[in-house]
């Protein structure tokens, strides 16, 4: 068999020492986060017995998301992102070791909050500094690949640091060794971060005028293929999404208890690194469009055969199905949305999107909820799945170009272009 040349092969990224230094460190810091998360939880019901408290934990990370991702993307845009990553990363790692001192000393949850509420702003510029910070690592033939590891590191943290996360509390009894490791995988993503040579050198640091902070809106707006694709992904999560009703699943229709839901909320992000796992050892889509929506078709499809079914194992693999597809349309999408922006915008546009995505997710689960509750748990996630089937056939109805997007790198047509190029191509 002949040796693949380096550009098909897809470990030939890896060899890209700043991109590997990154994107390790992103994956211990993710396992770490996803670690916190259970920890949280765990512990402040066991505090409260509460709810509500539980939910107030979502409201905290909402709220700074939502107040402060315009800002960030500005700040991405303006100031040197490997600095904001740093900067963001000893914030994180300061909140976990307030959270492992609150922990130990037992004292009050209203402090828990505070850390959290910092982890959250520190998140939000995190977000918005990574995804533009990511194409300057690495080139345009190489980034499709780039976003294929870089989505299987993180699935594989959503999987393995909640089962790690279990295993720690159910042996220990304690919360406080997780944020104690926590802040580790944060230490350890700052030290590697360090290592990156590459750095973001804007042009110029613009004031943060209304105008310039709105810039990544406008920019999306007279973007067709950017605003068609994030906005199939935005109404897809926001009906499609069967992940807020899983507990009703595993107790009242699959009645398979807790050890079951946790089967269940595994099978998605599994088959997101399955399928990760596959892109990464295929050349990059030669039909992009086309399998975006094939993929948000099967997703669709996928959760209405969740949402009908009555076999644990069947809606196990309806699950993995979902996650697998839904894997898809996220590789599309990071992909084109950095791939089509100009560096000078990205910061701004990537804060859009993160905007736009988390407050679907968000609504999602609300609105499924709602739907239930008027409804009946069945009839949320079938008529969710139906309403994403729509989505993508007003979507192409809307954007009849969206399907027919050829290859997922295109070096020279599809490279960005600088602000003034992009104005005058605007009708």
């Amino acid at each position: 068999m002949a040796k693949p040349a380096p550009k098909d092969n897809p470990y030939a990224v890896l060899r890209n020492r700043d991109f590997l230094f990154f994107a390790i460190g992103r994956f211990i810091a993710s396992f770490g986060q996803q670690m916190l998360t259970v920890a949280i939880g765990w512990e402040l019901y066991e505090r409260t017995h509460s709810s509500m408290a539980l939910g107030c934990v979502g409201l905290t990370q909402f709220l700074p998301m939502l107040a402060m991702t315009i800002p960030a993307g500005h700040m991405a845009d303006t100031r040197d992102r490997k600095k904001i990553i740093l900067a963001m990363q000893l914030v994180l790692t300061l909140a976990a070791v307030g959270l492992a001192l609150i922990s130990s000393y037992a004292a009050s949850v209203s402090w828990m909050y505070g850390c959290l509420l910092a982890s959250a702003v520190a998140r939000t510029f995190l977000w918005s500094a990574s995804a533009s910070f990511l194409p300057q690592l690495v080139s345009r033939e190489e980034f499709p690949r780039a976003i294929n590891w870089a989505t299987s590191s993180f699935q594989f943290s959503a999987v393995t640091g909640p089962a790690a996360a279990g295993f720690l509390i159910s042996l220990t009894g304690s919360a406080t060794p997780i944020y104690v490791i926590t802040a580790l995988t944060t230490g350890g993503c700052f030290a590697l971060v360090c290592f990156v040579k590459a750095h973001h050198k804007p042009a110029e640091k613009q004031p943060m005028t209304l105008k310039s902070l709105l810039g990544g809106f406008n920019f999306v707006f007279n973007n067709r293929t950017i605003l068609a694709i994030i906005s199939l992904d935005l109404f897809a999560v926001l009906f499609g999404g069967a992940t807020a009703l899983l507990p009703v699943y595993a107790k009242d229709i699959l009645h398979c208890g807790p050890h079951g839901l946790g089967l269940l909320n595994a099978a998605l992000p599994v088959g997101s690194l399955v399928c990760a796992l596959y892109m990464a050892h295929r050349p990059p889509m030669e039909k992009a469009g086309r399998s975006l929506c094939w993929a948000v078709v099967v997703f669709g499809l996928a959760t209405i055969a969740f949402g009908l079914s009555t076999s644990f194992w069947f809606s196990m693999a309806m699950l993995f199905i979902s996650g697998f597809a839904d894997n898809i349309s996220v590789i599309v999408r990071h992909t084109l949305v950095q791939l089509l922006t100009p560096d000078s915008m990205r910061g701004r546009v990537s804060s859009v999107n993160n905007l736009f995505i988390g407050t679907s997710n968000e609504l999602g689960g609300f609105e499924s909820g709602a739907v239930s509750q008027w409804r009946g748990p069945v009839f949320s996630v079938v008529s969710g799945g139906i309403a994403t089937i729509l989505v993508v056939l007003g979507v192409a109805w809307i954007w009849p170009e969206i399907p027919k997007f050829g290859k997922l790198v295109q070096p020279t047509e599809s490279a960005p272009v600088t602000e003034p190029e992009q104005e005058a191509k605007r009708p």
